[in-house]
Order: C-alpha cells, then sequence, then structure tokens
C-alpha cells in the first residue's frame, strides 16, 4: 500500500484523473450551452466520436496537437449543423435527429478507421510548437504549446463560457430561447438564429471533447472509444442546471471514478474488472439517484419553434 502514496503514483493519479474529466467536462459544456436554448443534442457521442477520429488524423499528418483539437472541435460543428438545419430550421424531432447524428458519427468514423488504420494504430506523438522567441519566455516556456497548455486553454474556454452565458445579452437570448422562445421572439430577436449559434457552438465544444479524449487521454482512437461518454454528458448537463461550475465539479467527480478504478487494479484487493469498469457508471448514476429532483430541463426544451405560432 506504501507503494500509493509515492510523487510518481500521486503525480500519475492526478493526470489519470484529470483526463477522464476533460473529455466529459468540454463535452457537457456544450450540451449545456444547447440545452440552454431549447435544442436536446442526443447526437453528442456521435459528434466526439467525429471530432476524435478527424483530430487523431489530423494531428498525425500535421504533428501538432493544437491543430488537431482545432480540426476535432470544427468537425464537431460541422456534424452538428445537421441537426440545426433538421431540427432547429426544419423542425423535425430532436430526439430522433439526435440518435441519427450519433449513429452517423459512430459508423462513418468506424469504416474510415478500419479503412485507413486496419493494420496497425500509430500513437499520436506529444508534438509541440516551438516558436522561436515566444516559446523562450518563462511565464510561457514551451509547456504551453503541448499538452498542457491544452488543458489550460480547454479550462479558459469553459470559463469564456460561463462569461457569456451569464454575463452577455447574447446568453440572455440563449436562455430565452430555451424559456421561453415567445418572448424573445416578442423582444425583437431571432429564436432560429440564437439557437442555430448555441448549437453550433455546443457541435464545437463535443467535437473538442472527443479530441481531448483522442489526443491527450488516450493518444490514439479506436472505434466507439466513447462508451457512452456522449449520454453521460447529457446527465451532466441535467444534474448541473446550466451552470458552468456545477458541470465541472460533477465530471472531476466522474473523472476520480475513472482514476479509482486504476487504484483499485494496483491494490491487494480482489476485485473484479468488469466492476472496476463499472465504477464511474454507477457513481453517475448514484448521482441522478440523489439529486434527481434538482434535475433542471428548460421550458421549451427539444420542441420546435415557429415564428407566429400559438
Amino acid at each position: 500500500m506504501s507503494q500509493l502514496l509515492t510523487h510518481t503514483f500521486i503525480t500519475a493519479f492526478i493526470v489519470a484523473w484529470l483526463a477522464g474529466a476533460m473529455p466529459l467536462m468540454l463535452a457537457a459544456v456544450g450540451e449545456t450551452i444547447g440545452e440552454q436554448s431549447g435544442v436536446l443534442n442526443l447526437g453528442i457521442e456521435g459528434t466526439m466520436l467525429v471530432g476524435g477520429y478527424f483530430s487523431y488524423v489530423a494531428a498525425l499528418h500535421t504533428h501538432s496537437l493544437w491543430l488537431g483539437m482545432l480540426a476535432g472541435g470544427i468537425m464537431g460543428a460541422l456534424l452538428t449543423s445537421v441537426l440545426v438545419i433538421l431540427s432547429v430550421w426544419f423542425g423535425l424531432n430532436q430526439i430522433v435527429i439526435g440518435i441519427a447524428v450519433t449513429l452517423l458519427g459512430g459508423g462513418t468514423t468506424a469504416v474510415l478507421f478500419y479503412s485507413n488504420y486496419s493494420q496497425s494504430t500509430p500513437r499520436v506523438p506529444p508534438a509541440t510548437w516551438n516558436i522561436p522567441g515566444l516559446s523562450d519566455i518563462p511565464i510561457l516556456g514551451k509547456s504551453v504549446f503541448n499538452q498542457h497548455g491544452i488543458f489550460w486553454v480547454s479550462i479558459l474556454l469553459m470559463v469564456v463560457v460561463s462569461w457569456l452565458l451569464t454575463r452577455t445579452n447574447w446568453g440572455l437570448s440563449v436562455k430565452a430561447a430555451g424559456q421561453k422562445p415567445l418572448s424573445l421572439d416578442a423582444a425583437g430577436g431571432s429564436v432560429m438564429r440564437t439557437r442555430s449559434e448555441a448549437e453550433l457552438l455546443a457541435g464545437f465544444f463535443g467535437g473538442l471533447g472527443g479530441a481531448y479524449l483522442a489526443l491527450i487521454a488516450t493518444s490514439a482512437f479506436t472505434p466507439f472509444m466513447t462508451a457512452g461518454l456522449g449520454y453521460i454528458a447529457i446527465i451532466v448537463t441535467m444534474l448541473s442546471r446550466g451552470k458552468i461550475y456545477l458541470v465541472a465539479i460533477v465530471a472531476l467527480i466522474y473523472g476520480l471514478s475513472v482514476a479509482s478504478g486504476t487504484v483499485l487494479q494496483l491494490t491487494a484487493l480482489n476485485v473484479p474488472t468488469d466492476l472496476i469498469s463499472m465504477l464511474p457508471y454507477l457513481v453517475v448514476m448514484a448521482m441522478l439517484l440523489v439529486f434527481a429532483r434538482s434535475v433542471y430541463i428548460p421550458p421549451a426544451l427539444a420542441a420546435p419553434y415557429t415564428r407566429g405560432a400559438r
């Protein structure tokens, strides 16, 4: 047991904790933006897979984790545009379209992966951007431009989203679109434009979550590697009541349960591997049961809106 208290192990535990929490946190932040505007995206699982695959391909070819993350976010937003067009613009059922997006994302990435990397799965190298002069500044340093920098930029992006939702007119419009879209329309705002902008931003964050999972947490991509993480992001969003800091807390609890599974495997306790694999999901189910009465759903969530309709 004493080997669990070494500096090396504690460092590895913290890294595993954050690696387990960050993909969920990014995806849940995106889902929070979308749900606050009244759009339920059940396709976030497919969005994460698309973001993970294309970030992996981009990082392999450019040797840049940053370009890989950007590619993942863009492709996540691109896939989410299917939901925007069919559900937001044409008013089709968000649940049905969301499931279709998940199937599309999962199936497409699996086919592409087996077609291009069926013989071997190269790992993404921890590439950096060595910018002359800028990389030598002590405060910045080269670590800012590698995977550690990606972690801090991801945190900064979530802080910016929290500020946008709580301190800006755009955030007020997003919340109005999810709570009383008729009032937003009467005030001169556009429900369709607001929901489209919010959902595309949500897709970008979903793609970032998948990219973080592929590039930082595992350094590789495997088909269906999210294993339900997108659906957990939806639960986290509903538990967090639209507050980004609560999204972060719940995601950190999930990441802690993931890292704790590794600890259990290293102890002398004879814990079945299947039970260890189930631990993060059991923790999420327990939180859902305990805080079920606190779950908040915007009144207009998943309800199509047509201007002038009563």
